[in-house]
């Protein structure tokens, strides 16, 4: 029997039992979604990353402190790693001889309310305090505006740069440039906007961030135990890693350490940080595949109970298509393409929805519009596999009745 024919008899089969069908495609399509709905969310993720860590490139990189504290075993004595200061900063700048750009950093708030004389915002604003360098290190584009200038990091000005979701919510007219945030019952002049770039894992990001001069936040909220933040961009990308050797002499210098003893800060490559969240993703994609696989298992049980329910109430159709010559090859081949139509119906409504939800999540991340195509076909070929699988047992049973038997069967 040609298969055309085979798809035909197994439509007008699930019509026949239409709701039994319905709810084991719909727990299929529950499966799919839920393992293109996540891969989809996921692989938005991964581009979301990518595009927001490959444009630092992989010529940066960040000198922090070493947080957290050191014991010193067979004592009670436990060292605190000390931070890095901001003359420890300066001295670095003048003292990296490498060909580079250094920019320096610090965390005023991590929770900062901003006000102006329109609106207030919720305590959710990052205010960082940064030099002349920081944002073309960062790949931070200005929307309108413009960045500091070196004058107003020498001198403290009261200025700032702010987020697209800080300029759109204090000033709704779009008037923003030219207007002053205040933060602490301080004014600052709003010079430059960034371009928006959309959260990023539960994070506003640069949306919801404030940039002023790091010498008018040391002089209104930074203390000497404030940790500061070297970010150091090299002209040449190959030369990463001799770059970060020479940063290391040069600090362990600054810092006055002893040769042997350990360093107290940590140097991170900006693409390390892209490697760790997408490994991260793939520990994700797994679970996210391993839940939608055992969601497809109980699907694959159900549509094998409601093809043997159906084996038996067509006893007597199976009887009379043998005694007109049909084989128990041909018997298999109808049955087995049933389960396997059963199957691809809730796949193909499971991979609309997934995808739908996957870029629900993307659009939050600005990500674009996804199309996972390698996981749809892995999608389709699952609901083949599972077709099978469900209905290789029915569709023997079924073949191996005898004739004489199911045409007497009530």
């Amino acid at each position: 029997m040609r298969i055309s024919e085979n798809i035909k008899i197994a439509l007008r089969s699930i019509r026949g039992t239409l709701l039994r069908t319905i709810i084991t495609a719909t727990i299929i399509a529950i499966g799919i979604t839920a393992l293109v709905g996540m891969l989809t969310a996921i692989e938005g993720l991964e581009v979301a990353i990518n595009k927001n860590f490959s444009r630092m490139g992989a010529n940066t990189f960040t000198i922090k402190d070493k947080s957290g504290k050191m014991e010193v075993f067979g004592t009670q004595k436990q060292t605190k790693y000390e931070s890095i200061k901001y003359l420890q900063t300066r001295q670095f700048k003048e003292n990296f001889e490498f060909p580079a750009t250094v920019a320096v950093s610090a965390v005023v708030s991590f929770q900062g309310i901003l006000k102006s004389n329109f609106a207030k915002t919720n305590p959710n604003n990052r205010i960082l305090a940064i030099d002349e360098d920081y944002l073309e290190l960062s790949a931070s584009d200005i929307y309108k505006g413009r960045n500091f200038s070196q004058f107003e990091i020498s001198e403290g000005s009261p200025v700032a740069v702010i987020g697209y979701d800080i300029a759109t919510g204090l000033f709704p007219k779009g008037k923003a440039i030219d207007s002053f945030v205040s933060y602490n019952g301080v004014k600052f002049k709003v010079v430059g906007i960034l371009e928006k770039k959309g959260g990023s894992i539960g994070f506003g990001g640069e949306d919801r961030m404030m940039y002023i001069p790091i010498n008018r936040a040391r002089s209104l909220y930074l203390s000497n135990n404030t940790n500061y933040v070297i970010l150091v961009g090299v002209s040449n990308g190959n030369l990463i890693d001799v770059a970060i050797d020479e940063a290391k002499i040069t600090l362990r210098k600054i810092r006055k350490l002893h040769p042997g003893e350990e360093d107290n800060f940590e140097i991170f490559k900006s693409n390390s940080a892209t490697e760790d969240l997408l490994q991260n993703l793939k520990a994700l994609t797994l679970s996210a595949t391993i839940i939608s696989l055992i969601t497809l298992i109980g699907a694959a049980i159900g549509l094998m109970n409601i093809m043997l329910v159906s084996v038996t109430e067509r006893t007597r159709e199976i009887g009379t298509r043998m005694a007109l010559g049909a084989r128990p090859k041909t018997i298999l081949s109808q049955f087995l393409t049933e389960a396997i139509v059963i199957c691809i119906i809730g796949g193909l409504a499971g991979i609309v929805l997934g995808i739908a939800i996957g870029n629900i999540v993307g659009m939050m991340m600005s990500t674009g519009f996804i199309v996972p195509w390698l996981w749809i076909l892995i999608a389709l070929t699952i609901c083949i596999v599972v077709g099978l699988l469900a209905g290789i047992y029915p569709a023997r049973k079924a073949a191996k009745l005898n004739p004489i038997d199911a045409l007497r069967y009530e």
